[in-house]
């Protein structure tokens, strides 16, 4: 590719523009709203080749020292290009200037070696998938 996709800071998105990205990255339809989801984020980071979203990260944050990677996307045409590593880089930028101490993130494994490129060093950590609250009880 002639040139790099461009980076935007809380970038404009629709939730179209994002189901197409996933879809083309991760498979499956997924039904998603994000704004929402963007309203209650510290930071998020798109990429833009020709005006076509190509590329996604998003930041949480725990309001203190924590912050935490999430939904790292790159269309399949862009992977193996450093995109990636640019959106990471872009989106740890904006960690530390919010002030957070420390950026986690979740991976599967074969992604070990991306994060490690990353500056990431794997830990330890737990995991409890939730059920749904139970319906009140109405009478």
């Amino acid at each position: 590719m002639a040139t790099d996709p461009d980076l935007a800071v809380r970038g404009t998105v629709t939730d179209d523009e994002m189901r197409t990205l996933f879809a083309a990255a991760w498979g499956g339809d997924a039904d998603t709203t994000w704004s929402p989801i963007l309203a209650r984020s510290l930071a998020w980071i798109t990429a833009r080749r020709d005006g076509t979203l190509v590329g996604f990260v998003n930041v949480a944050t725990d309001g203190g020292s924590h912050a935490f990677l999430l939904d790292t996307t790159v269309h399949p045409d862009e992977q193996h290009g450093g995109l990636g590593t640019r959106l990471v880089r872009a989106a740890t930028e904006q960690a530390r200037a919010a002030g957070a101490e420390w950026l986690h993130v979740d991976y599967e494994p074969h992604l070990t070696g991306f994060y490690a490129g990353c500056g990431f060093r794997p830990t330890a950590a737990g995991l409890l998938q939730l059920d749904p609250p139970p319906q009140a009880a109405h009478g």
